[in-house]
């Protein structure tokens, strides 16, 4: 069993990471844009603010298994190919982006706002309020909000092994699901709760340690 296992961790391992580094890369300046361009934000865009919400709500509302084929051609683009572990990094960084965007704007709108018109006062750019009070003011809940998106991410991964994305979902399914070998299933899926479980309890440590700074 192990020999089917094993690789299917390293396989959801390098989705994961892979998909977590590019929707965080996608996500992140729309959480602070979303932020900054809001109704009295430090960068005031009205139109921008709802065509960025709009975006995110429209992409948040597909679930993941449709917007996964909806994006086969553009794995195809990028990638090559529509199937496989490489292929399932398009959609999974796709679909969990807007979701980002949001965790990523809720942890920013828990600053204090006075903290944000003190550095206004003082003459601050909008840079520097973003990188000198705004990221560093609310890194422990960032870091929280990384760990909630690796966590959805594995639970993507699992859903994309049901149309050959690969991974414990794919074993999971492929196995437990279509050859009834219910043993190799439960495997799985321990194996999928340990990698959570492990995820959770760093992310929540290194939170702590942050905040304690």
């Amino acid at each position: 069993m192990a020999d089917l296992i094993i690789p299917a961790l390293l396989q959801t391992i390098y989705m994961v990471f892979f998909s977590t580094l590019f929707s965080l890369l996608l996500g992140f300046p729309m959480g602070i844009l979303l932020v900054i361009t809001e109704k009295n934000g430090i960068w005031e865009k009205k139109q921008l603010n709802k065509i960025l919400n709009g975006i995110i709500n429209a992409l948040r509302s597909f679930p993941f298994i449709i917007l996964m084929i909806l994006l086969f051609p553009l794995s195809k683009l990028i990638i090559g190919k529509t199937i496989g572990t490489t292929a399932t990094i398009v959609p999974l960084s796709i679909a969990a982006a807007p979701f980002v965007a949001r965790v990523i704007e809720s942890s920013l709108k828990e600053i204090d706002k006075g903290i944000i018109e003190s550095s206004l006062a003082m003459g601050c750019s909008v840079p520097e309020i973003i990188f000198k009070v705004l990221i560093p003011e609310s890194l422990p809940s960032l870091v929280l909000d990384v760990t909630t998106t690796i966590i959805n991410i594995i639970g993507y991964s699992a859903m994309a092994g049901a149309i050959g994305g690969g991974g414990l979902g794919d074993v999971a399914i492929r196995y437990g699901l279509y050859r009834f070998q219910t043993d190799v299933m439960v495997v799985a899926v321990i194996v999928i709760i340990i990698l959570v479980q492990g995820i959770q309890f760093v992310g929540n440590r290194l939170s702590t340690k942050l905040n304690k700074k």
